[in-house]
Formats: C-alpha cells, structure tokens, sequence
C-alpha cells in the first residue's frame, strides 16, 4: 500500500483509541477508480460541483485492474445527533 493511503497521526484516523472526540466524528473515504483521463474528469467535475479541493484528492494510483488507476478522498465530518 502506497504512503498517500496510510493513516496520519490524527487522532481521528485511529478507530480504536477509545477517544471522546472520536465518537463525535464520522470518516468517509470516496474512491474513484477507471482510466486516467476518467479519473481525472471526474475529480474535475466533483470540483466543479463544490465536493471537493483538487487536491484534496490522494494522488493517482494503480489500482487492483492494471487497465486502472483510483484516487482516494478521505473526509471527516461531525456526527449528527
């Protein structure tokens, strides 16, 4: 696994510390996997419609199908109550 895809140190990556912040915290990981030029519209697009940062997004990786590439998006929110 590359190192763009590896937990950081925040303390809401770690799923497991048993943190109070955590419980109020909510994780979410978008991927976009296809071709180069497929991925990249779409990150473009997503841009487009206020999702997310261009470079909020994982730089490009081979993915599992050698014919494809994938992006990561990892976003944290606040839970709602």
């Amino acid at each position: 696994m590359s190192q763009e895809f590896l937990p950081d140190d925040n303390k809401f990556a770690r799923p497991n510390d048993g943190s109070a912040a955590e419980s109020e915290q909510d994780v979410v990981c978008v991927t976009v996997t296809g071709s180069q030029s497929g991925v990249r519209e779409t990150i473009l697009t997503l841009y487009r419609l206020g999702f997310a940062e261009v470079g909020d997004w994982s730089p490009v990786q081979r993915a599992a199908n050698p014919k494809q590439v994938m992006s990561v998006l990892i976003r944290r929110r606040k839970r709602k109550a």
